[in-house]
C-alpha cells in the first residue's frame, strides 16, 4: 500500500531502535491493526509538495465518484483454522481526468478509532483497467491468514469496507471508511452416518452426525451448539433431496435422530448457515433397503 512509502522517512534513531527489538517481540504474531484513516495517508499527498496538498483541500476540486465496489466476487469470505485465503476487491470509479489509482481495505470494529481487525492490500498500487476515458475498474488482492488476522472468534461476522480513488491528474481523491460491508465467516463442517446398512424395509434407521466450525483461537474445529439442522433424503435415482425433519445440535454439536427405511437412497444433514458461519450439507450416506 502507498503508506509504506512513509516508512522511508522515519528517523535514523527510530530505524536503529527497530534493529534492537528483543527476539520474542520481533516474532510476536499480534496482528497489525494500523490502517489508513484518510485519502491523504493512502495516496501520500504530502510527497507531492504544498501546492498539491492545498489543491486537494480546495473546496472547488471535483472528487472522483466511486460507483461500485465488489469484495471477493460478491461472496462471503470463509476461512478455516490454518489455510490462508487470497481474495480480491475491485473498485470502479470515475473522474473527468480519469482514475489513476484506487485503494480498499477491510476492517472490523465499532468505529475507525476502535479497530480490532484489519486487512490491507498486498499491492502498493492498484491495477486499473479503463472502462472509458473517465472511468476505470481497479483491482487489489488481499491475503488473509486465520492464524494472524483472525485472532479471535468474535471477528466473525460483518466487516467494514474502506474504498478510495485518485483522480487521473492527482488533483483530488475520494475516500470513505464506510463504503459497504462484507462478511467474514468461520468455515463449517457437517457429517452424517445412517445405520444399520443394509436395513430391512420398514425398520428404523439411526442417523447421527456432527456440525462443527473453525475456532480461530484454538486452531481446531469445535461443535456448533443448538443449531437447527435439516435431515434430508433422496431416492436412489433422484437428484432432489426432501426434508424429513428438523432437529437441533447438542451442546457439543452432535446430531442424532431416527427415521423409517422405505426405499434405497441417500441420507444427509443440511445446515442453512448463520451470519458468522456458512451453510453446509453433508455428503449423502447411501442406505440399501432390503
Amino acid at each position: 500500500m502507498r503508506i509504506r512509502a512513509t516508512v522511508a522517512a522515519v528517523s535514523g534513531a527510530l530505524a536503529l531502535s527497530a534493529l534492537v527489538v528483543p527476539a520474542a517481540q520481533a516474532g510476536d504474531s499480534t496482528p497489525n491493526l494500523n490502517k489508513p484513516t484518510s485519502g491523504a495517508e493512502v495516496f501520500g499527498t504530502a510527497a507531492r509538495g504544498a501546492a498539491k496538498a492545498s489543491a486537494f483541500a480546495a473546496a472547488d476540486v471535483t472528487e472522483p465518484v466511486i460507483s461500485k465496489v465488489v469484495v471477493n466476487g460478491g461472496k462471503d469470505i470463509v476461512l478455516g483454522t490454518t489455510a490462508k485465503k487470497t481474495i480480491s476487491i475491485s473498485i470502479t470509479a470515475s473522474h473527468p481526468t480519469g482514475v489513476s489509482d484506487a485503494y480498499a481495505d477491510l476492517w472490523h470494529g465499532t468505529n475507525g478509532d476502535d479497530v480490532d481487525g484489519a486487512v490491507i492490500p498486498n499491492e502498493e498500487v492498484a491495477k486499473c483497467t479503463k472502462v472509458n476515458a473517465t472511468t476505470s475498474t481497479c483491482k487489489l488482492t488481499f491475503t488473509i491468514d486465520p492464524r494472524y488476522d483472525l485472532y479471535k472468534n468474535s471477528l466473525a461476522g460483518t466487516w467494514h469496507v474502506t474504498a478510495a480513488a485518485l483522480a487521473g491528474d492527482e488533483s483530488a481523491f475520494a475516500y470513505t471508511d464506510y463504503y459497504s460491508t462484507a462478511r467474514v465467516q468461520r468455515l463449517s463442517k457437517l457429517t452424517v452416518n445412517a445405520a444399520p446398512e443394509p436395513v430391512k424395509k420398514g425398520k428404523t434407521l439411526t442417523i447421527t452426525g456432527k456440525l462443527s466450525r473453525a475456532n480461530w483461537e484454538t486452531y481446531k474445529y469445535q461443535g456448533y451448539a443448538t443449531q437447527s439442522v435439516k435431515l434430508q433424503f433422496r431416492k436412489k435415482n433422484s437428484n432432489t433431496y426432501t426434508t424429513v425433519k428438523t432437529i437441533k445440535t447438542s451442546s457439543t454439536g452432535t446430531l442424532k435422530t431416527t427415521a423409517k427405511a422405505s426405499v434405497d437412497g441417500y441420507w444427509r444433514y443440511s445446515f442453512a448457515g448463520t451470519s458468522t458461519t456458512p451453510a453446509v450439507s453433508a455428503a449423502g450416506d447411501f442406505v440399501d433397503v432390503k
